[in-house]
């Protein structure tokens, strides 16, 4: 499956775990447990370009392929909860919603960009569910939990991770949750 990626573009993807030089080191302590990790690859890309409509438009990687990762903290009196928050690049998350309710929170907003990379140890732009703190759950839309190859942040700008939405699945915390709705066009 490494090797063949019908959205990868014109990315170079190598299998992970034999390029773990592209990934920060909670990625690559994941990914070593990872059941299925013989099945992601990752490539490196200009970091320049990490941010997805940019990302996709230079390495004609689709759009609809493509998930983002964002960190979503969740309020109820002094305790805050996170979570990292999966759905496809074609559609947002809600918040104030779904997300709000799953994590038992009065106020949930996307996390601070100085506090989702500290507690990640991860860089912004390129953060992934992979390797972020153990206790948070991973929330994942079922078109992203469903699809058969995905495009994500590998944790650094640098380089971006390609990996089927099943595998994604077998992350720790990980659970489908209906959060996102189409964006309007």
């Amino acid at each position: 499956m490494v090797g063949v990626w019908t959205i990868a573009g014109s990315l170079e993807p190598f299998p992970v775990l034999s390029r773990l030089d592209l990934v920060p080191a909670p990625v690559e302590a994941a990914l070593k447990n990872l059941d299925g990790a013989d099945r992601v690859a990752v490539s490196p890309i200009d970091a320049s370009l990490a941010d997805t409509a940019e990302f996709c438009a230079h390495y004609g990687s689709p759009l609809e392929a493509s998930a983002n990762c964002v960190v979503v903290a969740g309020k109820r009196g002094s305790e805050i909860r996170y979570a990292a928050c999966m759905v496809l690049a074609t559609m947002r998350a809600d918040v104030n919603g779904v997300i709000r309710k799953r994590l038992n929170a009065r106020k949930a907003s996307f996390a601070p960009m100085d506090e989702a990379v500290a507690l990640t140890g991860m860089e912004y732009g390129g953060i992934t569910p992979i390797g972020v703190p153990a206790d948070w759950p991973i929330l994942v839309s079922p078109e992203v939990a469903a699809a058969p190859e995905l495009v994500v942040g590998s944790g650094i700008r640098a380089s971006k991770i390609l990996i089927p939405g099943d595998v994604l699945m077998k992350l720790p915390g990980a659970e489908v949750l209906d959060l996102a709705r189409v964006l309007d066009q």
